[in-house]
């Protein structure tokens, strides 16, 4: 479990293929990122589990193996030697929770398609993904609520049906690869964890629905009108 708070970047130094997938290597470029074989870091919004020991200095060696999984369902099977990533090692109990409950497990890929660099309202918005595969992701996206970014916590500054919102904050913009995101730029999303299971609750609730509907011969009930008489966006 991670909390989205990004402890530090990471340069990647090798990518190796292998059977089972592809060997990352990184390079922490500072200290409070270092791993034992085993242990779980989140890497721009995925969590990986170390595959060799590393100490917590700068220059530091961090290595993973990603499955093809993860490599088909994440931007991490684009990343390239000289890449910059965000680095977050899990949260220990009696931490303080900075951002929100984050799993590291990555629920669709979006696109960066504009990016305001006003200092004082620095914006990027970025395209959900489609198909029925995101449906879940789009419908959690709720106006104020928690969204993970290439593993970075923030706040749902403006929700479309197929766009978000974030404001980034100069130390977001300083510490984290979204101070150089362009347009184009593919990023990992990961929904709120509490909003997520509401959202699947709902869903079973307006397909029981639809069913006592139908054999009724009433219409059914979406699962996003669901949500809203329900009270949930309502800001949007």
């Amino acid at each position: 479990m991670f909390t989205g708070i990004v402890k530090q970047l990471g340069d990647i130094v090798a990518v190796e293929s292998q059977d089972a997938g592809t060997r990352l290597t990184l390079r922490a470029l500072g200290p409070g990122v270092g791993a034992k074989r085993g242990d779980s870091v989140c890497v721009n919004g995925v969590c990986l589990t170390a595959c060799a020991d590393a100490a917590p200095e700068a220059g530091v060696h961090l290595v993973f193996d990603v499955i093809a999984q993860t490599l088909q369902v994440s931007t991490l099977g684009g990343l390239a030697v000289g890449d910059q990533v965000n680095l977050e090692p899990a949260l220990c109990v009696g931490e303080p929770l900075g951002g929100h409950l984050v799993q590291g497990h990555v629920d669709g890929v979006g696109a960066v398609d504009h990016v305001q660099t006003d200092p004082g309202n620095w914006r990027v918005r970025v395209r959900l993904p489609e198909g029925p595969d995101a449906a879940d992701l789009r419908a959690a996206m709720v106006p104020k609520g928690s969204v993970t970014i290439d593993g970075v916590s923030l706040t749902l500054a403006g929700v479309g049906d197929d766009w978000i919102e974030v404001a980034l904050i100069p130390e977001t913009l300083e510490k984290t690869t979204l101070g150089v995101a362009q347009v184009g730029t593919r990023v990992n999303l990961e929904a709120d964890v509490l909003t997520k299971a509401v959202v699947r609750v709902a869903g079973c609730r307006a397909r029981e629905g639809a069913d006592v509907q139908a054999d009724a011969g009433g219409e059914p009930t979406s699962t996003a009108a669901l949500l809203l008489t329900s009270g949930w966006g309502g800001g949007k």
